[in-house]
């Protein structure tokens, strides 16, 4: 629809009106149109914004320096006259409302009540504005809130671009609130989507929304039960002024009635549900009922902090375990990446008795949502056998995951249906049997060495896996891509039961050492522990740092350069010989890893070096060569080896045979345990073959013209590109998942485990913090005072050497980064956890399974980490 003049009248709006009115004024539009009782009124047009823009010459004032861009904008635009044009549209559209009658004159950003962002209260509301004059004012202002540093602050935390970003602005006509406040068609603490939320209080609704007031709080099931409904104290109201403006008057008897009757409540979740149902998404709405009793609505934004949730897979309350957080991944895996993975879980699901139509489809518990891999685990949650073992796998992986799983064990609406534990257990034994796994386990404990020379030779077949040749077609590529990945599943029984022997020798050891070897001791048992790729990565690297120091144009090129012009001047072969040879040989070994590795649409180390490049400028800050890492790791070794010979002291009280069967499985845990991240340094081998393969693939389809560029191919799953290649054009598509997955990289908070009906179960078993400490699962021993960094992403991030890393997760591309790390605190995580285990052998203290860590630990602040004890403190 074409924009008529400066001044669009609500009644002619709708959603397609987005670029001319801005999000919350096209929404009110539509609701009008669709019948929705919303107060009258009229848009000021974005139009009118760009011509001030225009005449305040706001494109200059946005050139200078970052920090002072809101103020600087916000001044320039209140220095611009309102242009005559906009000032006479304005005039007549107000007055056409009626003589100096009050309204509320509100922002409407371009970039605003979107489903990815809401930007609830950034900018500016002005409310009982009467007289012409006074609304003119108001408008000027509603454009210059655009520029309020908290609007610019979450512009830039959205990624979106100031300049790209234009202000309309909605004026209606006031409601005279009798009763007002807000509504979720979804619990937003929960997530539970059956659940209507309300708070309200007496007067105008800017009194509940702006946290004035502790409002009555009303909690209505999806069957119209009332299942809470506590009275707060209405200390204040916010009530209108004659001739303008607004006051706030304060109350005594506020918590001794009631802001809602039972009929008004009622009236009010039946209209959430009517506004829900339009825009199918969970809505924030706010609403207001007049001295007449009329129901108003005045406005309904997405609540954009739910997750969304997967497609049923079956009927009944499902219980879904989010796979990405558990593999220490919280950012969005691409649409290839989660393909590969159906491919992937397809052989296993098989082996336990599983129909699998097809396996580029996936096993039907496989299921994803916000790019990110859950499985469907209600089968095991209605079973005896799956509530023993689903908890207690979880409880040396991602202990905060086993937590909320137990407490979901009284749910009635999961009660268990499967007592027989038969089934299961000849089915696991079967499958161990055909992998000869017991045979493997005999093996590793009896003769480690030779376990290990078994898995090197595997490791030898993976490493010298080469791409098809080059005239392969890209229906070959793609079947070796299918093939490839259908033997992950083979691959991980050869090797994995070989770490975990050495599990299971620590297991006996402490069981017959009894007290004499405890928590802390174990953990210095498994501090540097040998055959670990991961660690022998980072070595490397260190090594590599520690060559590169004592090359002068090496060393000058890695402070003075970004780690991106780098990158590109590697791939030219212009760097410095000693880095360009020495990075160059790193990545033979390691360049199919990645941070996110286990994405294959993530691109590898040899795609793309910047990463490493910036933690070889970080390695070159360390000065001491006591905490260097190659010194760190070897008083690690040491101490692990006095901690075995204290604990077999210990038990030689208790008898000298005791004793000498500990040392044995000591000794054996230190022999295998450290493999623990090999079947892992394979699965992402095989993982960087395939992609390899879909590269070319993508090659192929972006000369057809059927994608935009080659990497697009992993915005795609396995079935689409096989159509592509039969013809089909998937640009359209490449671009929505894109778009999408953007969008999902700034989601901050990803459920460990979510219920079909919304509910985040661990928003209602949530860990008693010890006062003035946060608490978690201990990780690795050890106590450390030092300055906390909050790290989202490692690829690019800046750590001084001995602050505490606090990370979201961790998987082997954030492990660089351990070596000049104090502390670490993760959100995610078990005792065995990729984290922990590689705290563990660097010495560094850690917790994990820290709810929230990255948002209640700031950048800068003084904490302590006590690693034994599972606490992170603020010092007073």
């Amino acid at each position: 629809m074409a924009a008529e003049g400066f001044v669009i009248d609500l009644r002619r709006l709708h959603s397609g009106a987005l670029a001319e009115v801005g999000g919350k004024a096209a929404n009110l539009g539509e609701l009008i149109t669709m019948g929705f009782p919303v107060p009258p009124g009229f848009a000021v047009t974005t139009a009118a914004y760009a011509q001030v823009a225009r005449a305040a010459g706001l494109d200059h004032a946005l050139g200078g320096e970052p920090a002072q861009l809101g103020e600087r904008a916000r001044a320039t635009l209140l220095a611009t006259p309102v242009p005559d044009g906009v000032a006479d549209a304005v005039c007549r559209a107000y007055l056409a409302l009626g003589v100096d009658v009050p309204v509320a004159v509100r922002s409407s950003a371009t970039a605003e009540d979107l489903p990815s962002a809401s930007f609830a209260g950034q900018q500016d509301t002005y409310l009982n504005v009467v007289g012409v004059g006074a609304v003119l004012d108001a408008v000027h202002r509603c454009w210059a809130s655009l520029w309020t540093d908290r609007a610019v602050s979450y512009r830039t935390d959205a990624g979106i671009d100031h300049r790209a970003v234009q202000l309309a602005v909605v004026v209606q006509r006031m409601v005279d609130a009798q009763v007002a406040g807000v509504l979720f068609t979804a619990d937003p603490v929960t997530g539970r989507r059956t659940r209507t939320v309300l708070d309200a209080s007496p007067g105008l609704g800017e009194a509940v929304v702006s946290g004035a007031v502790n409002p009555d709080h009303v909690v209505v099931e999806g069957d119209g039960r009332i299942v809470e409904h506590r009275l707060g104290d209405k200390a204040v109201e916010v009530r209108p002024l004659p001739g303008g403006g607004t006051e706030q008057v304060v109350t005594a008897d506020g918590a001794a009635r009631t802001s809602l009757t039972d009929e008004q409540i009622a009236a009010l979740v039946a209209l959430g549900r009517r506004v829900e149902a339009h825009y199918r998404t969970p809505q924030d709405i706010e609403w207001a009922i007049d001295g007449d009793g009329t129901l108003w609505l005045t406005q309904s934004r997405p609540i954009t902090t739910l997750h969304p949730l997967p497609h049923p897979a079956g009927a009944g309350l499902r219980v879904y375990f989010c796979a990405s957080l558990a593999q220490g991944l919280t950012r969005p895996i691409t649409p290839m990446g989660l393909s590969a993975f159906r491919v992937i879980t397809s052989v296993p699901a098989a082996a336990f008795g599983v129909p699998i139509a097809d396996p580029v489809a996936g096993p039907p518990a496989f299921v994803t949502t916000g790019g990110r891999a859950f499985v469907d685990i209600t089968p095991g949650m209605r079973s005896a056998v799956g509530r023993t073992v689903l908890p207690r796998i979880l409880d040396v992986m991602e202990t905060r995951s086993a937590v909320v799983l137990r407490a979901l064990f009284d749910e009635p609406a999961l009660a268990v249906r499967t007592t027989s534990r038969w089934p299961f257990v000849r089915r696991v034994v079967g499958t161990l049997v055909h992998h000869r796994v017991p045979p493997l386990l005999v093996l590793s404990v009896l003769r480690p060495a030779v376990a290990r020379r078994r898995v090197d030779r595997i490791g030898h077949g993976l490493r010298t896996l080469t791409a098809l040749p080059v005239d392969a077609t890209a229906e070959q590529r793609l079947h070796e891509v299918q093939r490839v990945l259908t033997h992950v599943f083979s691959m991980i029984p050869r090797v994995a039961p070989v770490f975990f022997a050495g599990l299971a020798m620590l297991a006996a050891a402490r069981k017959l050492a009894g007290g004499d070897l405890d928590e802390a001791t174990s953990h210095d048992v498994l501090r540097s522990l040998p055959y670990n790729v991961t660690t022998e990565m980072d070595l490397e690297l260190w090594g590599l740092a520690t060559r590169l120091r004592a090359d002068a144009g090496s060393a000058e090129a890695l402070r003075a350069a970004p780690a991106a012009e780098l990158a590109a001047r590697y791939g030219e072969g212009t760097l410095p010989p000693v880095l360009q040879d020495g990075l160059g040989a790193f990545l033979r070994r390691h360049g199919h890893r990645a941070v996110a590795e286990i994405d294959l649409g993530m691109p590898r180390w040899s795609d793309d070096p910047t990463h490493v490049l910036g933690v070889l400028a970080n390695y070159l800050r360390l000065e001491d060569p006591e905490i260097a890492p190659d010194a760190v790791f070897a008083r690690g070794a040491v101490g692990a080896d006095a901690a075995v010979a204290a604990v077999v002291a210990r038990v030689r009280r208790r008898g000298r045979v005791r004793a000498l069967a500990v040392r044995v499985a000591l000794r054996r845990v230190r022999e295998l345990a450290g493999l623990r991240e090999t079947h892992k340094d394979f699965l992402v081998r095989l993982l960087a073959h395939a992609r390899t393969e879909l590269r070319a693939v993508g090659e192929l389809l972006a000369a057809r013209g059927l994608l935009s560029e080659p990497a697009d191919v992993f915005f795609l799953d396995l079935a689409e590109a096989r159509s592509a290649l039969a013809g089909a054009d998937h640009r359209t598509t490449v671009v929505r998942r894109r778009e999408e997955y953007d969008r999902e990289l700034r989601r901050r908070h990803v459920p460990r485990v979510l219920l079909s009906d919304g509910t985040e179960p661990e928003t209602l078993c949530r860990p008693a913090d010890v006062e003035g400490a946060l608490t978690g699962t201990p990780a690795s021993a050890g106590t450390v005072t030092a300055t906390a960094r909050v790290v989202l992403d490692p690829v690019g991030a800046h750590l001084e050497p001995g602050e505490i890393l606090v990370a979201p997760s961790t998987d082997p591309g954030w492990t660089p980064l351990f070596l000049t790390a104090g502390g670490l605190v993760m959100e995610m995580g078990g005792p065995n956890s990729h984290g922990a285990v590689v705290a563990r052998e660097y010495g560094i203290p850690a917790v994990v399974g820290v709810a929230d860590a990255t948002t209640r630990i700031t950048t800068g602040q003084q904490v302590t980490v006590d690693g034994a004890a599972g606490l992170v403190r603020a010092p007073a």
